[in-house]
């Protein structure tokens, strides 16, 4: 059986376990030899802003908005489970695993070295290699900072803070600074505006 790219996007959509060596799985390792070639074109010469969105284009396999910035380096083993919205900024090193899914809303702004995770392998050493994906979302005007990590089937809420280093484990409210490791809400925006007054 040959698999076409929209069964295999609907397989990771619903959840379902990846079996190592699966149809499923060996389709994924060839869509990750299309990102790595693309990724790698995109991070070893200069390419103007204009080209670069062309290039996320090609790797996403959906059209991206005039209003899109990346700074290289980037980097994915995938690009096709991702939706990038308008006035989305990526500094470089981020590093993106959007099998499971991944939702960028209008005006997120993702720092330096940010990795966004949506799989998880099985706990039993058994079945390790088996991949369990689940999706990550990302609010309008979310601010991401340095070297934070979102991992499998959290969501950020509009205009939410993560703190730089943090590693989000479970979903932040809008207008929630999160930080830390795992990441709690460290008090809301509202709050910090109130106290300035």
């Amino acid at each position: 059986m040959i698999m076409e790219l929209q069964d295999f996007l609907e397989y990771l959509n619903s959840g379902k376990t990846v079996i190592a060596g699966s149809a499923e799985h060996q389709f994924m390792c060839e869509l990750s030899q299309e990102a790595l070639r693309l990724t790698a074109q995109i991070n070893n010469v200069y390419h103007t802003p204009e080209e670069l969105r062309e290039m996320m284009a090609e790797l996403t396999g959906k059209p991206v908005d005039d209003s899109f910035l990346l700074f290289p380096p980037f980097y994915t083993d995938c690009g096709k489970n991702m939706t990038i919205g308008k006035q989305v900024f990526f500094n470089s090193g981020c590093r993106v695993q959007d099998q499971g899914g991944i939702v960028i809303g209008d005006g997120a702004l993702l720092g330096h070295n940010v990795v966004l995770a949506t799989l998880n392998h099985q706990m039993e050493p058994e079945s390790r290699g088996n991949l369990i994906p689940a999706p990550i979302h990302i609010g309008k005007n979310v601010w991401i900072g340095s070297n934070a990590t979102i991992l499998p089937g959290v969501t950020i809420g509009d205009g939410a803070i993560i703190a730089a280093g943090a590693v989000v484990t479970k979903d932040v409210p809008a207008g929630a600074i999160a930080g830390g490791i795992p990441a709690k809400v460290i008090r809301m925006i509202d709050d910090e505006k109130n106290e300035m007054l």
